[in-house]
């Protein structure tokens, strides 16, 4: 029996989801690149390749050094490295793999040039974009100049632009996904446009995130979408209509440890347990409580501290100590890297797997 809490996965639902994605972005013409963010797993993403990804997408150095030692050879860093410490490492990594680094300023550009340089080497680089999120990323109206800038650079091969913006419209937070999708790309591909008729010989364009992805990658001159989440799925994904419940491959089993009233139990997982990034009643998703209770729909897990999770319960709720809850999480990718361990249900069997790629922060 396992001991909780602990975070488990179903891998059949992550089959599905895995050949449902690839299945999309082939019948869109476009290169699927997902974020292993949300797994932190070399097998996963191995899992992905083999169904058809070009390669996957990080957001830190270290995260593709772990990937890269086993066995994942073509890797998107979708964040600016700037330390030189960090291009080293993207350097000598560089020379194992097909690697891509991502830059949205001249400075983190020089000093990629410039590291490059001197060990002799070619750095591929796309330049990122802030199409709204106000994230990293250089202004549209700044984006052709930096682009012919980093072009003129010795040492890079200045290959695309890139963007990260999600369920994003007019500035705020939608649930207009297909409006916010279509936007994404139509900007993005006009870009790469401007920044061709300028010569600079733009291939790359990548966009999307589990919710906005398959739209953007519906307009034509997108080449590349990055969906992480849908590998697993969560209950953010679900109130946005992106997936269902019995879509969600990752939950979290707690054991309910005391009722000391009527009207709530406590388990034994709190926010060392459940990511408390997404927060419960916020617009415009309005999720109730930190996660989904596969067993009690309608209860709602509402109050979090380290150790304990309080369960609001309505009276026709029957719930004795020791029952065991399965609870799918606002926000998997984050819950995940609070996990040092996942156990992998497939099937009868059940594999304990290290979070491999867990806290890679560097």
């Amino acid at each position: 029996m396992l001991e909780t809490p602990c975070l488990i996965i179903d891998a059949q639902i992550v089959r599905t989801n895995i050949s449902r994605m690839a299945a999309h972005a082939k019948q869109l013409g476009v290169n699927l690149r997902p974020h292993a963010k949300t797994h932190k797993l070399p097998s996963a993403a191995a899992l992905q390749i083999a169904a058809g990804a070009a390669g996957i997408t990080t957001a830190k150095i270290s995260e593709a050094e772990v990937m890269a030692r086993h066995g994942i050879s073509d890797i998107f860093i979708a964040y600016p490295l700037v330390a030189d410490s960090k291009i080293e490492r993207a350097v000598k990594l560089g020379r194992n793999i097909r690697l891509t680094v991502g830059a949205d300023s001249l400075e983190g550009a020089s000093r990629l040039s410039e590291t490059a340089g001197k060990h002799g080497e070619t750095l591929n680089v796309r330049l990122e974009i802030d199409t709204g999120l106000k994230r990293t990323g250089v202004r549209r109206e700044n984006a052709l100049q930096l682009a012919y800038q980093i072009h003129k650079l010795p040492h890079l091969r200045l290959q695309g632009i890139f963007t990260f913006r999600g369920p994003l419209l007019g500035g705020q937070s939608t649930l207009d996904l297909k409006s916010a999708g279509i936007q994404e790309g139509t900007w993005m591909v006009q870009l790469a446009d401007e920044m061709r008729a300028q010569g600079i010989p733009i291939t790359d364009i990548s966009v999307g995130s589990t919710p906005t992805g398959l739209y953007a990658a519906a307009v034509k001159g997108v080449t590349e979408i990055r969906p992480g989440t849908y590998i697993f799925n969560d209950a953010m994904q679900t109130k946005l209509g992106v997936s269902t419940w019995d879509e969600c491959a990752g939950s979290i089993l707690a054991t309910v440890v005391s009722r000391p009233s009527d009207d709530y139990a406590v388990i034994d997982g709190g926010s060392k347990t459940f990511a408390t990034d997404v927060q419960p009643n916020t617009e415009p998703l309005r999720l109730q409580g930190f996660g989904h209770i596969v067993e009690l729909p309608d209860a709602v897990l509402e109050r979090l501290s380290e150790e304990h999770g309080v369960i609001r319960l309505l009276p026709h709720h029957s719930v004795k100590i020791g029952d065991r809850l399965r609870i799918i999480p606002n926000h998997i990718c984050s819950t995940l890297n609070l996990h040092n361990k996942l156990y992998w249900l497939d099937g009868e069997q059940s594999v304990e797997l290290p979070v491999l790629a867990r806290g890679m922060l560097e």
